[in-house]
């Protein structure tokens, strides 16, 4: 994450990652109750992986720009 802001910018990662963050973070408290805290955080990490994957498929040009230096 560090290195996705430190490259965008904040602005730009925050576009970009929003709605799989979201879509990732809804179904990480409605479906994972694992009892463990650390299971439910890498199950929302890898949901979250997959999202963004999907999403930069579907649109790889609409909101997966760089900004300028």
């Amino acid at each position: 994450m560090f290195s996705l802001i430190k490259d965008l910018g904040v602005r730009v990662a925050l576009k970009q990652e929003a709605v799989p963050f979201l879509l990732a973070f809804v179904i990480a408290e409605l479906f994972f109750k694992f009892k463990s805290f650390a299971l439910e955080c890498l199950a929302f990490l890898a949901v979250w992986f997959v999202f963004s994957f999907v999403q930069s498929k579907l649109l790889p040009h609409g909101n997966r720009q760089r900004s300028a230096p």
